[in-house]
């Protein structure tokens, strides 16, 4: 049961009588949105996934973080959510829907992804649960495992974020974003202002590029056998032994959490990991004896 409630000017939507956000406790749901659009500031055309409507405040920040030809898409799955925006909660974000650039899918967000196709994301802000482990709906407990991941990897633009609201702290969900294949943060995020404590969480992932290996550089041959001394150093374009090593090395991937410096430190980690496999042994053909020979 989704129940939208008034007292003394403000609003509140709960779920089977547990709260699930107000107007007066809006800190995390404008930070989901700093955190998940912080590189749409100059990014022209953005196109912006949020899950969730809720009272309208994590599209709110939005809308001003974007540019005027930004897409904005707002999937909720229950219309009345939808409805009670547009009615009753007018004074609240609700004229916010008639933003030329909001379009409101009535729609499960899981599949809004799925069938984004070509159409994909600069950011994805998912704010439809308590927390990754306590639903408000069972079906959604796929956006929080492999199925989940999976959709996002396919829905985000190269270098787009996804940003997961949660009522709490939640470690095992890190651990999955990592294994599927996202560099993660995990920033604190208080109720509302004068909170004595951040009892909210935002989970921020990126996707991390897929590893790029070259193939090894095979030993160049001659009529006569193999090539020895320089010839057998140099290699097609210049490269010599030492490139090739380092070439067969994982190339460091763009971390969107690190410093420049950082980076270039995990480069050089790889490539002296790299460097110090041991090379295959070499195998010397055994020779046989003829009998009879003098």
């Amino acid at each position: 049961m989704i129940t939208l409630h008034e007292h003394d000017g403000e609003h509140y939507i709960k779920h089977n009588g547990r709260q699930l956000m107000s107007t007066i406790a809006t800190v995390s749901e404008l930070l989901l949105a700093d955190l998940g659009c912080r590189q749409l500031k100059a990014t022209p055309k953005a196109r912006v996934l949020i899950g969730g409507l809720g009272l309208g405040f994590t599209l709110k920040r939005v809308l001003e973080m974007v540019g005027t030809d930004a897409v904005v898409h707002v999937s909720e799955l229950l219309p009345e959510i939808v409805q009670w925006n547009r009615e009753l909660l007018k004074g609240v974000n609700g004229n916010l829907l008639k933003d030329p650039r909001v379009t409101v899918l009535v729609k499960d967000v899981f599949k809004v992804m799925r069938d984004s196709k070509n159409d994909r994301y600069d950011a994805i802000l998912l704010d439809v649960d308590h927390t990754p482990s306590s639903w408000v709906q069972k079906d959604n407990r796929r956006l929080y495992e492999r199925a989940g991941f999976s959709v996002v990897h396919r829905a985000l633009n190269p270098g787009g974020l996804v940003a997961y609201w949660s009522a709490g702290d939640e470690p095992d969900f890190v651990y999955r974003m990592r294994g599927a294949g996202f560099f993660t943060q995990i920033y604190e995020a208080k109720a509302h202002t004068t909170a004595k404590r951040a009892a909210h969480r935002i989970y921020v992932g990126a996707p991390q590029p897929k590893v790029e290996r070259t193939e090894p550089v095979k030993p160049v041959k001659t009529a006569q056998g193999p090539a020895s001394g320089a010839a057998q150093r140099s290699r097609p374009g210049g490269a010599t032994r030492t490139a090739a090593r380092r070439g067969d090395a994982v190339r460091a991937a763009s971390h969107p959490f690190l410093s420049p410096r950082q980076i270039e430190g995990l480069a050089r980690k790889e490539r002296r990991k790299a460097e110090a496999k041991p090379a295959p042994k070499k195998t010397t053909p055994s020779v046989s004896k003829t009998e009879g020979a003098g």
